[in-house]
């Protein structure tokens, strides 16, 4: 059972990102204060949960929340920051978007960098450990999936409806056969070999 909140501070809000290991689209973070006694027996790490149960959790979150944001970095900043910056900024953004400011910050992963001086701890799978990092999960996974979805109907060939961007066989074959997008990330091995041309 995760716990509902890693500190004694009523205003504790998690973060985590999604999307950081595709070859196109955006890297999407989230954050979200829950109240102290939020409970949900269905609550975990996105990536355990069915796509039905991510939307069904998304709207309880968004409605029982005391606060959250949602932010997306695109493919250029990617190319440009790098794609661990990029996760970070991401994250940073969405705790701007907060109505109320945190007064701890828990952060999914290893790696974050300091946020206007508000007290932070990095926990390795906190979203399968912790109620606001999980919910966090939850809004960038939907959110992002959300876009994934619209950009699909501009270059269906990639199927992006169904692989979001993950660099899955299907994405690279239609790559390797179409070339890139404007979504793609330029600075991301996006085959696994260097294409040669047979001359």
């Amino acid at each position: 059972m995760l716990l509902i909140n890693h500190s004694n501070y009523s205003l504790e809000c998690g973060t985590d990102e999604a999307g950081r290991g595709c070859l196109a689209g955006p890297v999407t973070a989230a954050a979200v204060i829950l109240p102290k006694k939020f409970e949900n027996s269905i609550l975990t790490d996105s990536k355990q949960l069915s796509e039905k149960k991510r939307d069904i959790l998304k709207s309880i979150i968004e409605a029982e929340a005391l606060t959250f944001g949602v932010a997306h970095i695109f493919q250029e900043e990617i190319d440009r920051i790098n794609i661990l910056n990029a996760s970070i900024l991401a994250m940073h953004k969405s705790i701007d978007l907060l109505k109320k400011k945190p007064q701890f910050i828990i952060v999914d992963g290893n790696k974050f960098k300091p946020y206007n001086n508000v007290p932070f701890e990095t926990i390795v799978k906190g979203d399968g450990k912790y109620l606001s990092i999980a919910a966090a999960s939850i809004l960038a996974k939907t959110h992002r999936d959300i876009y994934m979805n619209t950009i699909h109907e501009e270059y269906p060939m990639y199927n992006w409806k169904q692989n979001k961007g993950y660099p899955t066989k299907e994405h690279r074959a239609a790559i390797k056969k179409y070339g890139i997008t404007k979504y793609h990330r330029k600075s991301f091995r996006l085959l696994p070999e260097q294409l040669v041309l047979d001359i």
